[in-house]
């Protein structure tokens, strides 16, 4: 039986490596209540590509 709520996977990808134009993404998938946050979210985390913590955003 399948779980019922408001979480909903979604994809985290830099912002920062790809004004770079450097070969590579750096992705992340984690979960978030779509209930209580409607628009899509900004979480800092660590791009191993670069070496160093970046801005990811949610992408569809």
């Amino acid at each position: 039986m399948a779980k019922k709520g408001n979480r909903i996977q979604v994809i985290l990808e830099c912002t920062e490596h790809k004004k770079t134009g450097l070969p590579g993404t750096s992705r992340y998938i984690t979960t978030k209540n779509k209930k209580n946050t409607p628009d899509r979210i900004e979480l800092k985390k660590y791009n191993p590509i670069m070496k160093k913590m970046t801005v990811h955003k949610e992408i569809k």
